[in-house]
């Protein structure tokens, strides 16, 4: 099957409601690698990389997010698949957890 990488941008309520543990969950489920973060700017920023189904299923995902979401805009970019990432990870200041 075809590797994808999806860079990704969600806006609107999208912070203090679980969006980057239940990103971190699902990416797991699915075998998704990559990372999602907070920005300063309200937004959660986020890359995914797998199988393309996976990704694709992980990018739908962004665009309702967890329960208390109210997700407006999701900005996806698709980018050269790596395979840089063993695991999905939460980062937080620049580190990971």
């Amino acid at each position: 099957m075809a590797k994808k990488r999806a860079h990704v941008f969600i806006s609107g309520l999208v912070q203090g409601v679980f969006f980057r543990a239940e990103t971190q969950t699902r990416a797991r489920r699915l075998g998704v690698t990559g990372w999602v973060r907070n920005l300063w700017d309200g937004r959660v920023e986020a890359v995914f990389e797998g199988e393309e189904e996976a990704v694709e299923r992980m990018v739908s995902w962004c665009h309702r997010g967890p329960p208390g979401a109210r997700v407006e805009k999701v900005e996806v970019t698709y980018e050269d698949y790596t395979g840089e990432y063993d695991t999905f990870g939460i980062r937080y200041g620049g580190g990971w957890y």
